[in-house]
């Protein structure tokens, strides 16, 4: 038996766009805190703005194989978005040929009625080819949309101009009734079970706010009825409990709805669980379990981290080239096949390659051993200071030119790969399709010793070839954790293959890589 007030939600479900083309979450206007005045923000005209922040492929949206010649002849997606604001349609441009697009610099603004709570946004993603337009799959299983699953492949969204949030299809993860393991202003396709079928899978990352005089992007009425802060100053970096979190990021993550039973039927109450104005203790709040506590998911809130969606940084540094001119680096493919086994089991993988202030290139030397990965280490990664805040928030993954093996971790939070013996292997095809797995496999391999693996099936020189009895024996766990499978693909295991396989996704361990051995 559901509880009643997620009953109550369900109901609500209502057509909001006048010949839209799906439905959308709604609630009614009735709430608990409510004004005489209907003008919801008497300082401006509310205008409220969707800005979308990138995209990605999870899966080959667009490629169609020549069953004969092998030819790609459709290659990478041509991908738009269609945003929907109160049911009026906005068209993006569309980003050519690429399966990645960050950065996009695409928002729509719309003008909507100043005294109605509610504002409906929906987002779809597509395809543009020349067989015809094909919507790619943002959606996944809600409590909300189950029955909608299989006809309905975008977002529908619920944007509440009283608190600056929404709900739908997306929400908080703080919210029992309101799950969604893909994170905030995050949508993944794979989440309708669909991660190892070809069903134009993608994520997309996204905000929603509104017009905002004093800059600080809290609406005028939680200003003024629930944090009773002026709504013509600039709050957002205020700091009134002194936790060393400003405003704006406990404005942002402690937001929650609670419904409360009334004669009516029921009222809806806004609270926020995070309160800026009473003591708290950040340091010690981890409501994700990925290792970062919420002080240092703000820290890293800058590049996108999510106090309610795992997360896991990397820094990335890189040997400088040889006299010769060979270069140690992680291809950019390489990264991206990382990112997508990761980020379609919504554990959102963040590399640290330059774009996050802590990348560095390491001086080139030709034989690397243990002890000078020590000194690395304590030289690149905590710059002279084991007290460096980034140790315990970031793991650290090197591409040297060649140490004493291949790949192999030496901290619970620090790994290596070495580059020339994958270049030079010459059983392994050089193809930059190829390159791109073999490079990515030894990273995220390396990287799994740092996430508290254990078993680990065929991780022994007898499992590497199919002449070896450890091939056989451990096939079915498919992970680049067991050696039969390195440099062939880049993922781990699901745990779906029955004997001798083991679930890597659920056995992960993100705070394995907070142990404060030094190797």
């Amino acid at each position: 038996m559901k509880n009643k007030k997620i009953i109550i939600i369900l109901v609500v479900f209502t057509t909001f766009m006048m010949g839209a083309p799906a439905m959308a979450f709604s609630i009614p206007q009735k709430s608990y805190h409510s004004s005489a005045d209907n003008d919801l923000d008497p300082l401006v005209d509310i205008q409220v703005t969707v800005t979308i922040k990138a995209i990605r492929s999870l899966e080959k949206v667009d490629q169609k194989m020549h069953s004969i010649t092998k030819i790609n002849w459709l290659g990478d997606p041509n991908f738009f978005v269609k945003v929907f604001i109160n049911g009026v349609e906005f068209k993006s441009p569309i980003w050519k040929k690429t399966k990645y697009v960050y950065n996009p610099d695409w928002s729509v603004t719309f003008n909507v009625p100043d005294d109605q709570e509610w504002v409906g946004v929906r987002i779809e993603l597509w395809d543009k080819s020349i067989v015809g337009n094909k919507q790619c799959d943002l959606s996944g299983i809600t409590e909300f949309n189950q029955q909608q699953i299989k006809e309905d492949r975008g977002v529908n969204l619920s944007y509440n101009i009283k608190t600056g949030h929404w709900i739908g299809d997306d929400n908080l993860n703080n919210m029992a009734f309101l799950k969604d393991p893909s994170g905030y202003g995050r949508v993944n396709g794979c989440d309708d079970g669909s991660i190892y079928q070809q069903d134009r899978d993608c994520e997309l990352w996204f905000d929603i706010n509104q017009t905002d005089p004093d800059g600080d992007g809290i609406p005028y009425w939680t200003e003024v009825n629930i944090f009773h802060t002026d709504p013509t100053v600039n709050n957002a970096n205020d700091d009134p409990n002194n936790d060393g979190i400003p405003l704006w990021w406990d404005f942002k993550w402690g937001f929650i709805l609670n419904f409360q039973d009334s004669p009516d039927g029921y009222i809806i109450e806004y609270n926020w669980t995070y309160n800026p104005f009473t003591s708290s203790n950040y340091s010690t709040l981890d409501p994700d379990n990925d290792g970062l506590t919420n002080y240092e998911e703000y820290l890293t809130s800058q590049w996108g981290s999510d106090p309610y969606r795992k997360d896991i940084f990397v820094e990335l540094d890189q040997m400088a080239p040889s006299p010769d001119g060979f270069k140690s680096q992680l291809p950019q493919g390489a990264k991206e096949l990382i990112y997508t086994a990761f980020d379609r089991r919504n554990i959102v993988f963040h590399l640290d390659d330059g774009n996050m202030g802590g990348s560095e290139t390491i001086p080139f030397q030709k034989n690397v051993n243990r002890s000078s990965l020590q000194d690395i280490y304590y030289n690149y990664f905590l710059h002279g200071n084991t007290s460096n805040w980034r140790r315990g928030v970031f793991h650290y993954g090197v591409v040297v030119y060649q140490a004493d093996f291949p790949g192999y971790t030496y901290r619970s939070d620090a790994y290596q790969i070495s580059a020339y013996p994958l270049e030079t292997n010459k059983t392994i095809p050089k193809t930059q399709s190829k390159r791109d797995i073999v490079f990515g496999s030894a990273y995220m391999h390396e990287c799994g010793h740092t996430l508290g693996f254990d078993p680990i099936g065929g991780h022994d020189d007898n499992s590497k070839y199919p002449w070896q009895l450890g091939w056989w024996k451990w096939r079915p766990y498919k992970s680049i954790m067991n050696y039969g499978y390195m440099y062939q693909m880049v993922d781990y295991s699901d745990g779906s293959r029955g004997k001798n396989d083991f679930n890597d996704w659920e056995r992960m361990d993100l705070t394995y890589f907070n142990g404060q051995d030094w190797g």
